[in-house]
């Protein structure tokens, strides 16, 4: 929010997903992003792949991660992530497409708490990621 403006939350999770280098890194892609929601993809690929074969935990963490930081910043209003737990359900192969879907679970003026399911492109669960972050008053709009 700039002088009373509202930026909207694509807008914003646009923005977003264009300054971080590290999404970009990984070949992590905005897909959408409403208040307080988001959901980014990513294909899987050889340099996510860990010494046992399937996708590392960094990577599937960072997807997770993603997704949880743009969701809980679409509000326009800068979020700090305090705290995250991360399950991991599935191995996941080089190629697959993954999609991490995050969505509001509770907000207060100062703490909102975050879902993220990552699933692969045939519905299965592959990990669950929850956050929680502490929100400032500090404008965060783009």
């Amino acid at each position: 929010m700039a002088d009373g403006v509202v930026t909207p939350p694509a807008d914003l999770g646009r923005e977003f997903a264009r300054r971080d280098g590290f999404m970009q890194h990984l070949g992590i892609n905005l897909h959408d992003v409403g208040s307080g929601t988001s959901e980014l993809r990513m294909r899987v690929q050889s340099c996510h792949i860990n010494f046992n074969g399937t996708c590392h935990g960094g990577a599937l963490f960072a997807l997770a991660d993603s997704a949880f930081g743009v969701a809980s910043n679409s509000h326009g209003i800068l979020a700090a992530g305090i705290d995250t737990h991360m399950t991991y359900h599935a191995g996941v192969s080089d190629g697959e497409v993954l999609v991490a879907k995050a969505h509001e679970i509770s907000r207060s003026r100062r703490i909102a708490v975050y879902q993220v399911e990552v699933l692969n492109s045939e519905g299965t669960l592959i990990a669950g990621f929850t956050g929680t972050v502490y929100i400032t008053a500090k404008p965060n709009n783009g």
